[in-house]
């Protein structure tokens, strides 16, 4: 497999230089910034990641301040509670996006930010807590007790809120398919999880040898793709 300082060198190569990979990395948070974050914000998070889906992203976040005005701050209990005829009156409120299967994911997953904030003292040290070499199965994790989170939304939404993780865009995947960590014949996104799973011990390999986050290890991957 090839060395992440070469990958890195390839990068530099790419951007025209050093100073500009550097510039171009995604923020990470400490682990006391993930458990300082609130539960609110978590949820935000979820719901404007699971909002952007299939959406242009400025369209959803110049939205945004009405959706936390409708969702009351995007208070976890609050929206846990939230009742069909909530819901029918939402679907009503021109100021926010009317789909319906996202309006319900809001309740969904508020509810489930509250049973991980009990059980963990908080979401933030829920994620904070969660090793990094588990990263696929935090991913999994989110997809099968989340609502809506399938795909690449698990990775999005822990990249929007800082908790280190890499993405499989389409750069990253045509760079594991050029150095044999991901073999298929079709080019596609991974689907099982052997195939993921291969992509994390990669990942881990690289930030051992490198020190550096999974996020940037991914982010400085996509920089070398043709």
């Amino acid at each position: 497999m090839i060395a992440f300082a070469d990958i890195y060198k390839s990068a530099v190569i790419h951007k025209g230089g050093e100073d500009a990979v550097e510039a171009m990395l995604p923020p990470v948070s400490s682990a006391s910034e993930l458990r300082a974050m609130s539960d609110a914000d978590y949820l935000s998070a979820i719901s404007r990641r699971v909002f952007r889906a299939g959406l242009k992203h400025s369209l959803v976040d110049a939205k945004w301040p009405a959706f936390e005005q409708a969702f009351n701050g995007f208070d976890p209990y609050y929206c846990a509670m939230l009742s069909d005829d909530d819901l029918d009156v939402l679907m009503a409120n021109k100021a926010i996006i009317r789909h319906l299967g996202k309006i319900k994911s809001v309740r969904e997953n508020a509810q489930f930010v509250v049973r991980e904030s009990k059980e963990h003292g908080g979401f933030g040290a829920f994620l904070a807590d969660w090793p990094i070499e588990h990263t696929i199965q935090l991913w999994l994790y989110l997809k099968k007790h989340g609502k809506q989170l399938g795909g690449n939304s698990a990775a999005s939404f822990l990249r929007m809120v800082g908790r280190d993780t890499f993405m499989l865009t389409n750069d990253v995947l045509a760079v594991l398919r050029a150095h044999g960590v991901l073999v298929q014949a079709v080019p596609k996104p991974p689907a099982s999880q052997r195939d993921l799973f291969a992509i994390q011990e990669a990942f881990l390999v690289w930030h051992k040898e490198s020190g550096r986050p999974l996020s940037h290890i991914s982010r400085i991957m996509s920089f070398t793709a043709f």
